[in-house]
């Protein structure tokens, strides 16, 4: 059973079965989508070739589809036009990516990058909404790291790999970076980082103990199917990490292990649930959520926010929660 994010991304997808477009985004579909955001700016071929500082031709080839577009250069020809590479990549209706007979899209790919940008969300600072899934820039290096461990795992991945998904030569790579473990410990905290806010904020709103067992449960499998390529590497990569990074990123997952224990003692407390183990509960409600990267893909029915509300009953029912129906049913119309 496969899940759909629910992200800008998701309208342009091919429908299931295989019967829609299975090329890679090309360099002509990369060359529209210049040339339109070009024409809506108002601003002359040779203008935009100006302000990047490329001739005329370079910028006429990306726009015929005549040249690979990379990260690097979209960067600089969307600030050119007072727009976001995010803002770019997303105002386009792009094919499918390749299906396994043609083997996996290129790093550089357009669908590529533009299907990672689709999985990222907002930062915590002054954010609110945790149920609320934003696109956000997190610069040419990160992002490309995240596309190649995705795409190859961590000791599959080299810097030279993770440049080349950039646009970026090695050398560049290295005003960024340090190592290629610096960008997977970056690119870790930056996953704990958006999800502690989101389960502190899904918990603030719970008026019981009950409440915010099911809202903590429903925000952390939301976050997992949501930020499915982040959950990923979250998973599989822990093991890649040098021991004090290991043992702090390793704190920061317990810690929400805990948050969520606490929230059910305290139910154990009110006569809400009356599990026997509320710690060997929060570790087993605490892996299934985690564990979802192990079978969920995008590209099905399933919203990311359906995924989080049937996860969050079954947390309940496992707890033996009372009257877990009218609780959901609160909490859902309520929100």
């Amino acid at each position: 059973m496969h899940a759909t994010p629910e992200s800008p991304d998701a309208a342009g997808r091919a429908t299931a079965g295989g019967t829609a477009a299975r090329s890679a985004t090309t360099p002509a579909d990369a060359g529209a989508l210049v040339r339109r955001a070009r024409l809506e700016a108002g601003m002359s071929l040779r203008e935009l070739a100006r302000r990047i500082d490329v001739s005329p031709g370079t910028v006429s080839a990306v726009e015929n589809g005549k040249t690979q577009l990379t990260y690097t250069r979209l960067q600089q020809i969307a600030a050119a036009l007072g727009r976001t590479a995010p803002e770019l990549l997303l105002d386009v209706s792009l094919p499918a990516g390749p299906g396994p007979a043609d083997g996996p899209p290129e790093p550089t790919n357009l669908h590529e990058l533009r299907r990672i940008y689709s999985q990222l969300g907002t930062r915590s600072d002054g954010a609110v909404d945790w149920r609320r899934y934003e696109p956000i820039p997190i610069g040419p290096v990160l992002l490309a790291g995240l596309a190649v461990f995705v795409e190859t795992g961590y000791h599959g991945a080299t810097v030279r790999t993770i440049a080349d998904a950039a646009g970026m030569s090695v050398s560049g790579i290295y005003h960024y970076c340090t190592s290629k473990h610096d960008i997977l410990v970056r690119l870790l905290d930056e996953a704990m980082t958006d999800l502690a806010w989101r389960t502190r904020a899904a918990a603030e709103e719970g008026t019981t103990a009950a409440e915010r067992v099911a809202l903590l449960v429903e925000c952390t499998a939301q976050y997992h199917a949501q930020r499915w390529a982040f959950a990923l590497i979250l998973a599989a990569e822990m093991r890649s990490l040098e021991p004090a990074d290991d043992a702090r990123i390793r704190g920061l997952r317990d810690a929400e292990r805990k948050r969520l224990e606490a929230c059910i003692e305290a139910g154990v407390a009110e006569g809400a649930f009356t599990t026997a183990s509320p710690e060997l509960s929060a570790r087993a409600i605490t892996s299934m959520c985690t564990s979802l990267p192990e079978w969920y893909r995008p590209g099905g029915p399933i919203t990311p926010a359906e995924i989080g509300r049937r996860y969050a009953r079954m947390a309940l029912d496992m707890l033996r929660t009372t009257d877990a129906d009218a609780l959901l049913a609160r909490l859902h119309s309520a929100g």
